[in-house]
């Protein structure tokens, strides 16, 4: 059965605890990455930010999900994680509260990703940090993205998309 909800029926949290629906993102390309500030995959902040600043003007977004679930690799709190985010990789884009991807407590937007584009072999569960799932404008999930795959191997996709 395909699951008839879009982007536009989830809500995220902001670092300052307060829910914001993902609604607005609707008729917007969106690529939601589950990130940590002391991974092997952080330099990819910076190849996020170039996608964001390159296309964030035709319509695309890019949204983080700062995660403590792989190797405690974010273990800061949210004001910490944007200090670093910004000194070390100048990032703009929105960075949400942290957030569960995977087990009990995973966050109800992470779980209908993870529902709609399963990983290898059909799995749903996140494997580490920096896996990217990409949103069409209609809210949809397009693809999902291994935390190995690089941002600017992505934008053949975001721009078939836009």
């Amino acid at each position: 059965m395909v699951d008839p909800r879009t982007i536009a029926d989830f809500t995220a949290t902001l670092p300052n605890g307060e829910a914001i629906s993902l609604a607005d993102r609707l008729g917007k390309v969106v690529l939601a990455v589950n990130t940590a500030s002391k991974c092997g995959f952080t330099p990819q902040y910076a190849g996020l930010e170039e996608l964001w600043r390159k296309y964030g003007e035709r319509g695309f977004e890019v949204i983080a999900f700062p995660c403590n679930q792989f190797g405690g690799q974010e273990p800061g709190s949210a004001e910490e994680i944007a200090d670093f985010c910004d000194a070390n990789f100048g990032v703009s884009f929105p960075l949400m509260g942290k957030i569960d991807v995977n087990g009990e407590h995973a966050d109800p937007f992470y779980e209908w990703l993870k529902a709609q584009a399963p990983g290898i072999l059909g799995s749903k569960a996140i494997k580490w940090n920096f896996t990217k799932f990409l949103i069409g404008r209609d809210g949809k999930v397009v693809r999902r993205y291994a935390p190995t795959d690089k941002p600017e191997s992505l934008e053949k996709d975001i721009e078939a998309l836009l």
